[in-house]
Parts: structure tokens; sequence; C-alpha cells
């Protein structure tokens, strides 16, 4: 058979058209990837102007239209959160304009036929974009750097007073080698989506893993909810591009095409050259992202504690603050109950006073320590609001003193033996009782 004899491809039904429309212009928009074009030199400001338009345009969007969550004013803030009332109301901004671009994109063009090269390029892009992704995550938790072993503080906190994600964040990173396996297995999603052959599988082990992530998520308030259920969105989009195939070799017992959408001739040489140098420059992000990794795992493995302020659990056995009593009183929301360093510069402290960071019940904070003076400096948020004089009384025994706001403060902590059973990581191939 001839290539002017071979069968034409069926042109595509108008769903399925007005669909990849509408998931086109939402991906490259929610992508944003021009973002990464601000590295050439003489681009940034046009990146930067772009951006400025579009939070203007978001924040006008939600004030006029959206109001997601009865929130009128959005701002856009950087706080580690991605479902900030900024962040709902750009997504369904971005939503609106796919709807009216895909409109629009559909009357301009009505006599197309099909979209097949462009589909090429949009599987392309979200393959690797999800490979980038997957590779990042999962190299974070096989250094097991996403999610640390529990500090002493946390341990010492009592359960009821963790949040929802702080629980389950202690829950996956308890656990170093279901931590690195939970790593193994999005790095293995990453490898797959690199090459043609196992791509399809590579986006199916994708949906699996993902799905899960998503609903850790949902169930667990963690505020990454928008990011996780877009990954997903891009995981159905690329599997609904070869939904017969799946079918005919899970469900119907029928053999399967071959893939199309990952395959396409590239006739001329600057195609084929340009193809190599994308999947180099994918392999490149990997090897950073395993370097970025290692040097962070590094620096957290040379912390060593404080020749003087020695990591533990220790007792507040006397506490007098101006002229009060040396003696505790529960009820004294503001005197410290026990006082914790944990294995690096941060520690906390048993206390509801406000001039510490409060979380989960316990006042956090970090520091540093002069052993000359010798001075101990609280910090909180980069701002250091208290220094303490401190003296070794023998060992095991640290007197503080100094002055907190307009009070006079002395402090003796005596380091405890108090144990806490999970930080022996207990493991049991025989248990004769449930435990």
């Amino acid at each position: 058979m001839t290539a002017s004899t071979l069968p034409a491809k069926p042109a595509w039904i108008l769903p399925q058209k007005i669909s990849f429309r509408f998931f086109f212009i939402y991906f490259i928009l929610y992508s944003s990837p021009w973002d990464n074009l601000a590295i050439i030199p003489g681009i940034g400001w046009l990146i930067e102007w772009y951006n400025k338009g579009m939070e203007w345009a978001v924040v006008t969007a939600n004030e006029h239209f959206f109001q997601v969550f009865g929130v009128r004013q959005v701002k856009q803030v950087f706080n580690g959160s991605g479902d900030t009332s900024y962040s709902w109301a750009a997504f369904c901004l971005l939503l609106s304009l796919a709807a009216i671009g895909a409109l629009v994109w559909s009357l301009a063009d009505r006599k197309r036929s099909s979209y097949r090269q462009l589909n090429y390029l949009l599987c392309l892009f979200l393959r690797y974009s999800l490979a980038i992704i997957a590779f990042g995550y999962g190299i974070q938790k096989i250094f097991a750097l996403q999610m640390p072993f529990p500090l002493m503080s946390q341990l010492a906190t009592p359960l009821g007073d963790l949040l929802p994600m702080r629980f389950s964040w202690l829950f996956v990173g308890y656990s170093t080698p279901y931590q690195v396996f939970s790593g193994i297995l999005e790095t293995t999603v990453a490898l797959l989506l690199l090459y043609r052959r196992t791509a399809t599988f590579g986006v199916m082990m994708a949906m699996a893993v993902f799905i899960n992530v998503m609903m850790l998520n949902l169930c667990y308030d963690i505020p990454v909810k928008l990011y996780s259920m877009n990954i997903v969105l891009v995981c159905a989009y690329l599997l609904a591009n070869e939904y017969r195939r799946i079918a005919c070799f899970f469900i119907l017992n029928k053999p399967a095409d071959s893939c199309s959408i990952y395959h396409q001739p590239l006739p001329k040489k600057w195609m084929r050259i340009t193809r190599i140098v994308i999947k180099l420059w994918v392999v490149f992000l990997f090897g950073m992202s395993v370097y970025d990794a290692q040097q962070y795992y590094r620096e957290t493995q040379t912390v060593k504690p404080h020749k003087d302020l020695k990591p533990g659990y220790y007792d507040v056995v006397h506490y007098t603050r101006t002229s009060d009593s040396t003696a505790i009183v529960p009820a004294d929301s503001l005197r410290w109950k026990d006082f914790i360093i944990d294995r690096n510069t941060n520690g906390s402290i048993n206390t509801k006073d406000t001039i510490f960071r409060q979380r989960y019940g316990r006042a956090y904070f970090y520091f540093e320590a002069d052993s000359l003076l010798p001075v101990i400096h609280f910090y909180k948020a980069d701002q250091n609001f208290l220094s303490l004089q401190y003296k070794l009384t023998d060992s095991n025994t640290i007197l503080l003193s100094g002055r907190l706001r307009s009070d006079s403060l002395l402090v003796e902590l005596r380091k405890s033996k108090r144990h806490f059973q999970l930080a022996e990581r207990p493991f049991h191939w025989l248990s004769e009782a449930n435990r």
C-alpha cells in the first residue's frame, strides 16, 4: 500500500475539538511556560509586566465576579500555601479564560478537522512537565527531606493539639523507609515518562501515585489541594488520549493499537534535533534536582549541636519572673513548664507567652549561642526578640537569666530522662499481641 492509498485519519468529533481547545488554553495558562524565558537577557521585564497584569486581572475579576468563598479582596502572598483566596481566584479566572478562548477559537476555526500535531506538542509538554514534577518530589523523599523525622518538640506535643497537615507530615516523616519507598515510586514515574515506549505506563503509574497524594491533601487539609488536583488533571488528560488502547488491553481483551500521541513523524532534521535537545534539558533538570537534594542533605547532616546547649528535654525546676514565687503554678499560662532543645538550632517551650511563635500548644524559636559571653539569642522570623545569659552549673543543668519584656527572669533547667517510645522506631517481625 502506497502513501497515497493509506486511509486518512478520521476527523475529530465536535466535543473532542472543543475540549482540546479548552484544555490547551487552560494548561498553557496554568503552567505559564514563558516564565522560564526570564533568564534570557532583556526578556525579564516583559515577563514581569505579564505577571503584574495577570495579578491585576485576578484581583479585579474576583472583586467583581468570583468572590471566592465570600472573599472580595484577594492579595497574592507567598507563604507556602497553594490554596489561598488568591490561588482560588486565579483558578476561576483561568477556567473562565479557557472557556472564553475555546468559544472564540471554535467560532474562528470551525472547519478544522483535527488538532493532532498541536495535541502532540501539548502532550509532549505535559509529559515532560509531569516528569519534572514527579522527579523533584521523588528525590526529596529519597533523601527524606520533604518530611523529616519528628523533632523532640513535636514528640512532646499532645496529639490532639496537632493540625491535620502536621499530623500527616509526622506520620510520613516518622518512617524513613516508607518515605524513601514513596520517593522511588515518584522517580520511577519520571523515568518512565522520559521514554516514549514507556510513557503510557508512566502516566498510568503517575495517576495512581498522584491520586493518592491528592487524597492525602484533601483528607488531611494540606494546602496544596489545587496543585495536586491539577497534576491529576494532567494525568487524566494524557490517559484520555489513549482511552481506546487502555480499554482494549485491560478490559475488552482485544489487540491494542500502537501509541500515537507520543510518536509523531519528524521529517525535518531541526525537528529531530529539537526533540533531543528538549530531552537533554529535562535530564539536566533531573540532575540539578539530585544535586540540590544532595547538597541540602549534607547541610542537614553537618549541623552539630552546641557544645554547651545539648539537645534534649529539660524540666523547669525553678522559675522566677520579677517578684513571682519559685513554685510553678500551672494556671499561669506565661510560666515555662518545660524547655526543649532540638537536634538542630531550634527549640520550644511549654508556655503560652506570645512573644514566642505559638504552634500546636508550644512556643517555638530558633537560637544562636555565644559561648564566650555566654549568651543565648532567641529568634522569631529572623528577629532577635530575646537574649538571656546562660550558665552551666553542671553537665545537666542550665541557668538562664536576663530580662523578658520589662521583667527580670531567672530559670533553672535540668535535663530530664523523659523517654519517647516513638523515637526508638521499634519494629517487630514477631508480635504475640496487639500493641
